[in-house]
């Protein structure tokens, strides 16, 4: 390989390094989102959601708050409440999670909650038996707008996302949310970062596919 093929050849690894798109990782432990009426049974009329600590998504938090989430076979106690309040009661499990209650839970986009599994929420003042609302999220990375435009994305996209070293592996069929109000971050489940010994704020590649 002659000079002028070898800089050719360096100077296109380091094309395509400054443009791959690298993403810090949210690993999501099992948590719950509540609606108002939901919530005035499980912590009383009117009850508000206290702040534990900021999530890197503006506006959303953990709360203090926790329930207990039963079914017949099994339960989870002091599964945490994420704020603000929604629209409708959700729940988000690993499938782990789920064949420890015993429910099979689809995969799917939050808020698409129609024909999910049912489950019993449990508060210190009551307890609500939802229908429908326990699911195991779709994976999706969160993406401002400004970033999704430099790279050529947008909302609904999907791409493959590498996690490169020990443990490697190449998670498909990744969702891309895109909006003004996101922070970047790709949210994996328990089960999913334990696959590839990944970590919170951990870089993982998207790649185009």
């Amino acid at each position: 390989m002659d000079r002028s093929e070898l800089k050719k050849l360096v100077e296109e690894t380091v094309r395509k390094y400054t443009e791959s798109l690298y993403v810090p990782v949210g690993v999501s432990n099992r948590h719950i989102h509540v609606r108002r009426e939901d919530l005035d049974v499980l912590y009383g009329k009117g009850y508000e959601l206290t702040k534990l600590k900021d999530l890197k998504q503006p506006g959303e938090y953990a709360a203090n708050e926790t329930l207990e989430v039963r079914t017949k076979k099994g339960s989870f106690k002091k599964v945490r409440i994420l704020g603000p309040i929604r629209g409708a009661t959700q729940v988000e499990l690993s499938l782990t999670d789920s064949f420890v209650l015993g429910v099979e839970i689809p995969i799917r986009e939050s808020g698409k909650i129609k024909d999910s599994a049912g489950v019993t929420l449990v508060g210190p003042k009551g307890e609500v038996t939802i229908p429908v609302g326990t699911i195991a999220a779709y994976r999706h990375i969160h993406m401002p707008e400004d970033v999704a435009k430099a790279h050529n994305f947008k909302n609904g996209d999907i791409v493959s996302v590498e996690k490169e070293g020990p443990r490697g592996l190449i998670f498909k069929d990744v969702m891309l949310r895109v909006s003004p109000k996101y922070a970047l971050e790709m949210h994996l489940d328990v089960d999913e970062a334990n696959a590839g010994n990944i970590k919170n704020g951990d870089l993982l590649k998207i790649v185009r596919t």
